[in-house]
């Protein structure tokens, strides 16, 4: 397994030998190669292995620390950087967790998938690229088998290509996202919409029944991650959040 994380680093031959080492790095944890935990293999052996510098491959792992791709431990050695997975109103949500908070048993069912490019009406929704390359699912999340949540969600297959090979038969599309991909800047509305008839269906309410609407999308620095949907029956949920004058408690 070391030997293969050794030579899954390769260089583009552009710019800096520093530079080529932290992309190839970077490029294998937000692909998903890499997920959190994984050992980065230590500086001798990528000296070794690229014919580069203790300096150069040292500046490279120290600039992708900074960027928060890696964690570096004096005893433990280094490994890829776990991304933030707390669950306050407005953070990212497991909805596993979510569930089981509530003391109920969580399942879910992947209702339709497509993976490719977006049709009109998909980029108009999501406000994609035409050209982008996504991963669109749709799936229900139930509580001791009654509907949770609507979830309809797009992941960029450029920014995490990892995803197009999982049938997410095991772990949700959310979830499976915090366990294999980074994150930095995520953007969160909520808003009351009316249900639509075939999701009033679905969540089994009246069509027309007020329901939250929470969309989020995720970047990571500048490349999209995610963008989601979850549609909440409105009637059997409320989010709380505690805060101070100085962030949430």
């Amino acid at each position: 397994m070391a030997h293969d994380r050794l030579d899954a680093v390769k260089l583009d031959g552009a710019g800096p030998v520093y530079d080529q080492i932290r992309r190839a790095i970077r490029d294998l944890i937000l692909g998903g190669t890499w997920p959190p935990g994984t050992p980065v293999p230590p500086e001798h052996a990528l000296m070794e292995r690229l014919g580069a510098s203790r300096m150069t491959v040292h500046r490279a792992l120290v600039q992708l620390a900074r960027e928060g791709l890696i964690t570096r431990r004096r005893r433990s050695g280094t490994v890829v950087a776990s991304p933030p997975t707390t669950h306050a109103m407005l953070d990212i949500l497991s909805i596993p967790a979510e569930v089981e908070r509530l003391g109920q048993r969580y399942t879910f069912e992947v209702l339709a998938r497509h993976d490719g490019r977006p049709t009109p009406e998909l980029a108009l929704r999501f406000g994609l690229k035409r050209g982008a390359r996504i991963a669109h699912l749709v799936t229900l999340h139930r509580a001791d088998d009654q509907p949770h949540v609507l979830e309809e969600r797009v992941i960029h297959l450029a920014t995490v290509p990892a995803a197009a090979d999982q049938d997410f038969t095991e772990t949700p599309p959310g979830d499976w996202l915090l366990q294999h991909s980074l994150w930095s800047q995520a953007e969160h509305a909520i808003s009351a919409v009316p249900a639509e008839p075939d999701d009033a269906a679905l969540l089994d309410i009246a069509p027309g029944e007020a329901c939250l609407l929470i969309e989020r999308r995720t970047w990571n620095h500048e490349a999209p991650v995610t963008a989601v949907r979850l549609l909440y029956p409105g009637n059997r949920h409320r989010f709380v959040g505690r805060f101070g004058p100085y962030g949430a408690v």
